[in-house]
């Protein structure tokens, strides 16, 4: 049925939930796997000078250096995990973008059929100020999308 699926990880507990019944769907359906994980764009302060900090050219690549290896060391561990299973995973790190438009964005160049994501299933209040990663993929993708809560 699904031959290929999407998850995207940032190395959670709630994320190794959503990764973990990817891989066990994968197996049984004897299907491919892309991991990935994302590092959004460094954080931009709105204020600056007396009124709050700035971020500097350092700051930025501080943050870079660190979304890249924190990401690698997620995405290793998903492979081996995924190995140790038997199930065919590759594994993508994206950086300098927003998380649910690198899902959407991913799984249409892969050709995933099937994006499996993990949500807390936040609502009212909650799920506005904090917004929804899961939402908008929902919202955005053509593919079917697996929510595991």
């Amino acid at each position: 049925m699904y031959t290929h699926i999407l998850i995207a990880t940032d190395g959670s507990e709630l994320a190794q939930k959503g990764l973990d019944h990817a891989l066990n769907l994968a197996k049984s359906l004897g299907s491919k796997l892309t991991v990935m994980n994302v590092t959004e764009p460094a954080p931009i302060f709105a204020s600056a000078g007396m009124y709050g900090p700035v971020a500097t050219a350092e700051d930025i690549v501080s943050y870079q250096k660190a979304g890249e290896e924190y990401g690698s060391k997620v995405l290793a561990a998903a492979k081996a995990q995924a190995d140790k299973l038997g199930v065919n995973a590759d594994t993508l790190r994206v950086e300098e973008m927003w998380a649910a438009e690198a899902i959407n964005q991913i799984a249409q160049d892969r050709g995933c059929d099937l994006i499996v994501m993990a949500s807390h299933g936040r609502r009212g209040l909650g799920r506005l100020i904090l917004g929804s990663q899961t939402i908008e993929v929902l919202t955005n993708s053509k593919v079917p999308v697996l929510v595991v809560r």
